[in-house]
């Protein structure tokens, strides 16, 4: 697996931990909502960076008094049909104004990531041999845009009216 974050590589600080019964002795870890509703005051006394792991049916929301304290939330993608991803990733950058690194995990396909950056998600975990290329090939795929989300960028619509 590589990680990407703006076209670049960029090597993986954290040890995943997701479903595992004990955790790493120090440093940065990865941990799933279960694990970190279970032992939330031992991971901060940890003293290291914490991620968590959601899996499409968690709630985001569950993490709303917690995201000042994590460094990660990674979202999975079981299926690259199965798009709840998106939606947690635009409730916890539009809604919770989350602004860790928000972790596209699982089934990432390369022809996803302009959507996936679109709704927030700044790294992405790709199974590819040239994934900075395929990361600029998806970046120049699309420049016109239809539906606003919290990025900025002026749709199709805004753009015909000089907005």
């Amino acid at each position: 697996m590589t990680l990407l974050r703006r076209g670049e590589v960029i090597e993986d600080a954290f040890a995943s931990a997701v479903g595992e019964e004990s955790l790493p002795a120090d440093g940065a870890v990865i941990v799933d909502l279960a694990q970190w509703q279970a032992q939330r005051d031992a991971l901060l006394s940890r003293g290291a960076p914490v991620g968590v792991w959601l899996r499409p049916d968690d709630d985001p929301r569950a993490l709303a008094d917690d995201l000042s304290k994590l460094a990660v939330v990674a979202l999975e993608f079981p299926a690259f049909t199965d798009g709840r991803a998106y939606s947690n990733a635009r409730i916890l950058r539009e809604q919770l104004s989350y602004q860790g690194e928000l972790r596209a995990v699982g089934d990432v396909l390369l022809e996803q990531l302009h959507f996936m950056d679109r709704v927030g998600f700044d790294v992405f975990e790709v199974r590819s041999e040239d994934a900075v290329q395929a990361w600029k090939t998806a970046s120049a795929d699309i420049d016109v845009w239809y539906q606003p989300t919290g990025d900025g960028r002026k749709t199709a619509l805004q753009r015909r009216w000089g907005r």
